[in-house]
């Protein structure tokens, strides 16, 4: 990568944490990893036009059974898309995992719990459908940051949404998410979730418990969008109830640049990519 596309990417990552640029212009630009690609464009897993996913697998595939890493991305529950997130689909696959990446409707088009549905419906297409790809349908690992990392919990923790299901999924990674953040005081978790009548059901953190998969934690040090409190909360939560918990914290990391440090340009920031490889790597 060339000293100029360096420094633009920088600009670019500086402007997306800033809220002034869309990871849309970031994901073109940055470079991927070679060794994987998509195999899969635009999968229809429900009716809406937002409920589309994108698969990631190592090149060449294989017919052997892979752990399949679902990851929710981010956005307030109220915009992104997965044409942004290639390079995270490519970080993974190029570890040899099988990725699957889900859009999900929106706020204000739909409030809670329609996203976690959503993601719910996503992860019952992948368990269907990993095999097709080289992935294991039993090891799903799920995976989000910010708003995604939510969703994830949800199902990771909640048996409301996946039920029988739930038993496929053999891990759980949150970057930087919200998991016990009511009441509602920001305008984000207003729109998205103030019209449920009981806000304690909307809380991770009030399903957490026994029986729940392992679970790795990510949190920038210096995240003040979603603080670390959050998953400091769920940790101590799943620990008690014997759950295995892997909480990391990186020095000097904010909110966007958790999420970043997946892309090849800025993983020497912090080892965010191994060390999620290595968790995946663990599950059983």
């Amino acid at each position: 990568m060339t000293t100029t596309l360096r420094a633009r990417l920088t600009v670019l990552a500086s402007l997306f944490a800033a809220g002034c640029s869309p990871l849309g212009v970031f994901d073109t630009l940055v470079p991927k990893d070679r060794g994987a690609g998509k195999v899969a464009t635009a999968v229809a897993y429900g009716n809406d036009p937002r409920q589309r996913l994108d698969v990631y697998a190592p090149r060449p595939q294989s017919i052997g059974r892979r752990p399949v890493v679902v990851f929710f991305y981010g956005g307030s529950w109220n915009s992104g898309s997965r044409s942004g997130y290639a390079f995270v689909g490519r970080a993974l696959a190029a570890k040899g995992f099988v990725v699957v990446i889900p859009d999900y409707r929106l706020v204000p088009t739909v409030r809670y719990p329609s996203f976690v549905e959503d993601g719910a419906a996503a992860v019952r297409w992948t368990e269907a459908h990993a095999a097709e790809f080289g992935g294991d349908p039993a090891r799903l690992v799920l995976m989000g940051h910010s708003a995604g990392a939510y969703i994830a919990a949800m199902l990771a923790v909640d048996d409301r949404w996946l039920q029988d299901d739930r038993r496929a999924v053999r891990g759980f990674i949150g970057m930087a998410g919200p998991y016990d953040f009511a009441p509602f005081d920001v305008d984000a978790s207003r729109a998205a979730f103030g019209g449920w009548p009981r806000p304690k059901d909307t809380q991770p953190i009030t399903w957490a418990g026994t029986g729940d998969p392992p679970a790795l934690l990510l949190v920038g040090a210096g995240d003040t969008i979603v603080r670390p409190r959050n998953s400091k909360a769920l940790g101590a939560r799943l620990r008690a109830a014997g759950v295995s918990v892997d909480l990391r914290s990186y020095p000097k990391m904010g909110h966007v640049g958790l999420l970043l440090a997946l892309a090849r340009p800025f993983r020497s920031r912090a080892p965010v990519l191994e060390d999620v490889t290595s968790f995946v790597r663990k599950v059983k």
